[in-house]
């Protein structure tokens, strides 16, 4: 393996892949979602518990894939409980990155946002679902 090939799995990612923070699901989630990278196949459905407060409590991931997707995914997971909504529409694709503390390149990218990908539809569909119809 090239040096950059070794970077891409320092003990940081290798530790999440291996043992992954919240894989698996939440008995009564308050909102989930689901993506796949469709050029790889990778896979992550992430699962949030919100208290009345906006307040993600707990946030679990399940998936399949590389050690990058899993790992981030893991990271995201650890990294967002405790915040609140508002500072999850406020989190971007560069905090994610920083996060992973990796290098990594343009196709990888896509592996490693996925589940941040995910997140961002899912709140997306929840501030939809939250809003009240306009009335015409």
């Amino acid at each position: 393996m090239s040096g950059t090939q070794d970077d891409l799995y320092d003990d940081h990612i290798l530790d999440h892949f291996e043992s992954p923070y919240h894989k698996g699901h939440l008995p009564q989630p308050t909102c989930s979602h689901s993506d796949r990278n469709p050029i790889c196949g990778d896979q992550i459905t992430v699962e949030l518990l919100v208290d009345e407060h906006d307040v993600v409590k707990e946030a679990f991931f399940d998936g399949k894939g590389c050690a990058i997707s899993q790992a981030s995914a893991s990271i995201l997971c650890e990294a967002i409980e405790g915040k609140t909504l508002q500072e999850l529409r406020d989190f971007q694709a560069q905090n994610m990155l920083d996060l992973l503390k990796v290098r990594l390149t343009a196709s990888r990218q896509k592996c490693g946002l996925l589940g941040f990908k995910v997140l961002k539809t899912m709140l997306y569909t929840l501030d939809e679902q939250r809003e009240p119809a306009s009335s015409g």
